[in-house]
């Protein structure tokens, strides 16, 4: 291959530290652009505030017969830019879909109606994860917290332990291990379940065991499977499925619900007025 024809930033960005401070500002800007404008000399000479002729002398620097032929080539690079991106995109995209389609086939809607009784009778609730898991749990106890359930998020893994010697009958204790495998998620549960209280494991490993200590197991999909499952936030799945199990617990008893709601919005912006009136 000629080095003319060869890619154009790969080329600005090895010869970067031999440029004068003119050939800089023209290489910044190629190495910043990404959209297609008037790339003629006239034109570029202007947008810079250089002369055709440091254009042409950048162009021979950079290893091209000329200022048409970088610019022919600087093309080309931009197009497959605007491919890979959009390509990106599509992936992304439908990595979604068949996150959603797999979130959907999993789904048991008996279960999920009563997961939302037990948030309803529970007195206390406690959600615990790590990691991911963890920022999963915070989201779950922010958002139920507000339209009146009394949760309590626990995300170190001392703090898990310690909380499982308080657990007792009435309360609701949901683990979130995606692996199923978190070893702290998995001793609250049980000894939570030992002293009798109501437990769930949102988890996307299906394993028997999980019912000696779990009166529901709410399994969502693994990334693991998905096609490129790294584009997606390991939290995805999860809040997926807060997002399922908030919308048909708000159904029940809405307009309490969103007075509470209403409620905490006030009390974020400092209003003084009683939960209800």
């Amino acid at each position: 291959m000629n080095d003319y024809l060869k890619p154009v930033i790969p080329n600005i960005e090895a010869n970067y530290g031999s440029f004068t401070a003119s050939e800089k500002t023209i290489a910044d800007f190629f190495l910043k652009n990404r959209e297609k404008v008037d790339f003629s000399a006239r034109a570029m000479a202007e947008r810079l505030y250089l002369s055709e002729a440091t254009l042409s002398k950048f162009a021979k620097k950079c290893g091209y017969r000329g200022y048409k032929e970088l610019i022919f080539q600087y093309e080309k690079t931009l197009a497959d830019r605007k491919k890979d991106a959009s390509q990106r995109s599509r992936v992304a995209l439908e990595t979604y879909q068949e996150l959603l389609n797999k979130t959907y086939s999993l789904l048991d809607e008996a279960q999920v109606g009563r997961i939302c009784r037990y948030l309803g009778q529970t007195a206390r609730v406690f959600v615990c994860g790590m990691g991911s898991s963890g920022l999963a749990a915070r989201e779950m106890e922010w958002r139920f917290m507000r339209i009146g359930v009394d949760i309590t998020s626990i995300l170190d893994s001392d703090l898990i332990r310690m909380r499982s010697v308080f657990q007792k009958s009435g309360n609701l204790v949901i683990g979130i291990s995606i692996s199923g495998e978190r070893e702290e998620v998995l001793y609250l549960l049980k000894e939570a379940y030992r002293n009798k209280s109501r437990t769930i494991l949102i988890t996307a490993s299906r394993q028997e065991s999980f019912r000696d200590f779990c009166n529901e197991i709410v399994l969502v999909p693994s990334l693991r499977f998905l096609n490129r499952g790294n584009l997606i936030s390991p939290q995805f799945p999860v809040l997926l499925m807060q997002d399922i199990i908030y919308s048909t617990y708000l159904e029940s008893d809405k307009q309490s619900k969103e007075i509470w709601h209403e409620s905490t919005l006030k009390a974020l912006k400092g209003e003084s007025k009683t939960l209800r009136e």
